[in-house]
């Protein structure tokens, strides 16, 4: 079982060869990832595998507020992992690698402060996936609340080796920061979800899991830049 996890930090800035308009961004942003991890066999084997990716990753900043992302602009990435070796990966990579939209510049890396967590609120979209589209269609909140816990904890249970006791509070209280679903293009197919704040329970569980998803992400695809989340310290 692995005790001791850190979130690990990549701040990538990258240089525009071409204009992206906000459609496109989050495409754009996993294509310059993942065509960087199909250089490695080893982490083109995580890539293509069915798992839980133990990566999240923001949109650029600075926030475009026409939604066109500048051909010749600077633009930040933030990336977070709780798996060493790919903080290791990304930072030794990704600032000398391009696609045909983006070319690397620079990598600065840390790790986040263990701090008590007052609340969690993600920054791009948390997706919860049915078979019948937007969750609220098809679920109630309870339901929601059930598949974002279970995801949390499968997630940790996968990258720790374990299995832990489930009898306890994630969070306080869950706040959706939308008013109507948030649309998001993503390789030709419109994707519905949300932006989350949770109030983080006062908990020795609730607070490691709650780190932990600053690296893994909240609910799913964020490997696919959803549920990537900021924080902010009691």
């Amino acid at each position: 079982m692995k005790n001791n996890i850190n979130v690990y930090e990549i701040r990538v800035k990258v240089f525009l060869l071409q204009e992206i308009p906000l459609n496109f961004l989050q495409s754009s942003i996993t294509d310059f990832i993942d065509s960087a991890m199909g250089e490695e066999e080893a982490f083109l084997n995580l890539h293509e595998a069915n798992c839980f990716k133990g990566y999240s990753l923001s949109l650029f900043y600075p926030v475009e507020k026409d939604k066109l992302y500048k051909k010749e602009g600077i633009y930040t990435i933030t990336i977070r992992t709780v798996d060493i070796k790919l903080a290791r990966f990304f930072s030794e990579t990704l600032y000398n690698h391009n696609t045909p939209y983006m070319k690397g510049l620079t990598a600065e890396n840390r790790v986040l402060p263990k701090k008590t967590i007052g609340e969690i609120y993600s920054l791009t979209s948390t997706i919860v996936k049915t078979e019948n589209g937007y969750w609220k269609n098809v679920m109630s909140l309870k339901e929601y609340e059930r598949r974002l816990f279970e995801n949390a904890v499968k997630k940790y249970n996968q990258f720790t080796e374990s299995k832990i006791d489930e009898d306890f509070q994630l969070y306080t209280n869950i706040e959706f920061l939308n008013k109507k679903p948030v649309c998001v293009q993503y390789k030709g197919i419109k994707l519905l979800g949300d932006k989350i704040n949770l109030k983080v329970a006062d908990n020795p569980r609730a607070q490691e899991l709650a780190y932990f998803l600053l690296g893994a992400g909240l609910c799913e695809m964020n490997s696919r830049g959803f549920g990537f989340c900021n924080y902010r310290w009691i």
